[in-house]
């Protein structure tokens, strides 16, 4: 599983330095993105996806 940043994202860019893997990235400038192919929910990194935890909007769901 991997994690999913719905249409609801500001774009504020929180989520971006909390991720261990690197996935999530600049979409199309008006949200981010993340992929799926290296998200690992932070699991080995943190108890829960920390993208989650710091997002303002609750924009961030399991794909």
């Amino acid at each position: 599983m991997s994690m999913k940043i719905t249409e609801d994202c500001i774009a504020c860019g929180a989520c971006l330095p909390e991720c261990p893997t690197n996935s999530i990235t600049e979409g199309d400038g008006s949200m981010y993105v993340i992929d799926a192919a290296t998200c690992v929910e932070c699991e080995g990194h943190y108890d829960a996806p920390k993208c989650v935890e710091v997002c303002p909007v609750d924009c961030i769901i399991k794909a």
